[in-house]
């Protein structure tokens, strides 16, 4: 975690030393690491034998409280920033988002989706190379994704002017992404009567983190309750990811930020950074490290209540 966001911190430095170059590039390499990192993470969740045996009973459960997790936390951040941020606030970093209608929003939605079934499909039917299984490589896509995100920070002084003009306020959103969360969870809870309302309130506190939710969940509550953390909280992941741009138009920008949980700092901030506008990575950041360092904490507490 630590070393992704030291190379992001390098690349805001190089950005800035080297502000005055042009870097047209610098786009289409964010856009080719995403796709590589989806396309890796679907390798590794189509060849995971147990995942895929379990998504028959136990997925349809997992996608309604990822579902509910995120569309509450997404709620929730929209109230902050309909209710809570002034409305010249609103308009001056709603000037610096990215644009784009929802056609568009879809398009590159859909090809973030190519890539990760095209990924799913090679690793479920046995394709991925030995040397791949064995190797860090989507480690290594990561740090240079956060490198560029880090160097399209620093080359633009007026986004890094930015970070002091944020309103005060939005350090408000991490706590509003656990009530959301809990609130979606709880409400999935009434449909799933066999299982307890503290069981969806723990899974949906791994809040994107599913390694180690589903490892807690599995001490606590064992094997069956782990997997369905794991694939709850993959699928927050996925859905930030995927739906980032449509999250943005439909519950405001900070709506990936919240939706995206955990994750928020490390492997969801690219995107967040592309369709939310840069001025709030620093955002992003604090609300990734804040709400990561409530998940042990949180999840155990559902669990032992």
């Amino acid at each position: 975690m630590f070393t992704v966001i030291i190379f992001m911190l390098t690349g805001v430095l190089l950005g800035y030393l080297t502000r005055k170059w042009r870097m047209g590039w610098l786009g289409y390499t964010v856009n080719a690491l995403i796709w590589v990192l989806l396309f890796l993470l679907g390798m590794e969740v189509g060849g995971n034998g147990d995942l895929m045996r379990s998504l028959p009973t136990l997925g349809l459960e997992a996608g309604l409280l990822a579902t509910g997790a995120t569309l509450g936390s997404a709620a929730a951040a929209w109230l902050l920033w309909k209710r809570l941020l002034a409305k010249d606030e609103r308009r001056r970093v709603t000037s610096s988002a990215s644009g784009g209608n929802t056609l568009q929003a879809l398009k590159g939605s859909g090809i973030i989706v190519s890539f990760f079934f095209l990924g799913v499909c090679i690793g479920l039917f046995g394709s991925i190379p030995q040397v791949w299984l064995e190797s860090d490589i989507s480690f290594y896509a990561l740090c240079a994704l956060m490198g560029c995100v880090g160097l399209s920070v620093g080359h633009q002084p007026e986004t890094l002017r930015s970070f002091r003009s944020l309103n005060p306020r939005l350090a408000w959103l991490p706590l509003l992404t656990i009530i959301g969360t809990w609130a979606g969870a709880a409400l999935v809870s009434l449909c799933l009567s066999h299982r307890s309302l503290t069981d969806c309130l723990a899974i949906g506190s791994g809040f994107g983190y599913y390694s180690l939710s589903g490892i807690f969940i599995t001490e606590y509550k064992g094997a069956e309750m782990g997997t369905i953390a794991l694939l709850a909280n993959i699928v927050r992941e996925l859905i930030t990811l995927l739906g980032a741009p449509l999250l943005v138009r439909w519950f405001g920008r900070l709506a990936p930020i919240s939706a995206g949980g955990a994750t928020t700092m490390d492997t969801t901030l690219p995107v967040i950074a592309q369709t939310a506008g840069t001025d709030l990575v620093i955002v992003s950041i604090f609300h990734g490290f804040t709400v990561d360092f409530s998940v042990p904490f949180l999840v155990t507490l559902w669990c032992v209540i």
